[in-house]
C-alpha cells in the first residue's frame, strides 16, 4: 500500500492505514506523486497495489464445485471496465458463485475495474469463456436454469415467481442486448418493468435490480 506524504489525515484515512496494519499490510509513505504516475489521479492519498485474482477457463467453469442453490452471472459482450466492475459488485454483494465473460468484445480486467467493483473482483471468481451459449448449456447440464435479461420479453420479474436453483442470470451487451444464440440457449427470458420515460438501465443497473428484486425474492412474494 502506498499512502501519499502530508496526505490529509481523516478519521476514514487513519481507519484504514490502523486496518492495514492489523492486516500485516506493507505500506510504504511516498510523494503524491508517486501515486498520480499509476493514473490515480483521484485517489486521495492512497493507493494499494493489488495481484488480481487469476481468470478461469471454460473448462473450469463446468468442472467448479457450486454449492446447493447456487448463482451465476454471465455478461453476453460488456465492454465498459466501469460496468464489468459495477456488474462484479452486484454480483458478488448478491452472493455469486462465479462471473461468466466471454473472452472476445468484452471488457478487460483493469484497474477503473477492480476500483469500480469495491473490491469485489478481488473476491469474486470470474471467468472468460470462448463460447458463452456453449458454456450455459454445460451449466444447463449441471441443472442450472438459465435466465436473460430481455427488456423485449413480456414477462416482467414482478409478474414472474422466483427462478429456480442453482440459476445464471444473463446480461446482455451495454447497446445491443443479450446475443440471438444466447438469447435462444436461456431457460427464460423476463423483462424489467420501467413506467417511467426513461426506456433502459445500463448493464450494471439492471444485474442489481435482477438479483435483488427477483432471484433473491423470497418464495411467497410473487
Amino acid at each position: 500500500m502506498l499512502a501519499a506524504r502530508g496526505a490529509r489525515e481523516t478519521q476514514g484515512f487513519r481507519a484504514l492505514i490502523e486496518e492495514a496494519a492489523r492486516a500485516g499490510t506493507p505500506m510504504e509513505q511516498v510523494e503524491a506523486r508517486e501515486i498520480d504516475r499509476l493514473g490515480l489521479t483521484d485517489h486521495q492519498g492512497v493507493a494499494a497495489i493489488v495481484e488480481p485474482a487469476r481468470e478461469l477457463d471454460d473448462r473450469a467453469v463446468a468442472s467448479m464445485a457450486y454449492p446447493p442453490g447456487a448463482i451465476a452471472v454471465a455478461l453476453d459482450g460488456v465492454t465498459d471496465p466501469q460496468n464489468l466492475g459495477a456488474c462484479a459488485r452486484s454480483a458478488e454483494a448478491a452472493g455469486a458463485a462465479v462471473l461468466i465473460i466471454r473472452r472476445k468484445r468484452a471488457a478487460p480486467l483493469t484497474a477503473s475495474a477492480v476500483r469500480a467493483s469495491a473490491g469485489a473482483l478481488l473476491h469474486l471468481p470470474m471467468a472468460r469463456v470462448t463460447n458463452l451459449a456453449r458454456t450455459l448449456e454445460q451449466l444447463k447440464d449441471l441443472g442450472f436454469t438459465v435466465v436473460g435479461l430481455d427488456h423485449r420479453a413480456p414477462q416482467s420479474i414482478l409478474g414472474e415467481p422466483p427462478p429456480e436453483r442453482p440459476l445464471v442470470l444473463v446480461v446482455g451487451s451495454e447497446g445491443a442486448g443479450l446475443s440471438r444464440l444466447v438469447s435462444e440457449t436461456c431457460d427464460r427470458l423476463v423483462s424489467i418493468p420501467m413506467p417511467g420515460r426513461t426506456g433502459s438501465l445500463n448493464a450494471s443497473a439492471a444485474l442489481a435490480v435482477a438479483l435483488f428484486g427477483y432471484v433473491l425474492r423470497p418464495s411467497g412474494q410473487d
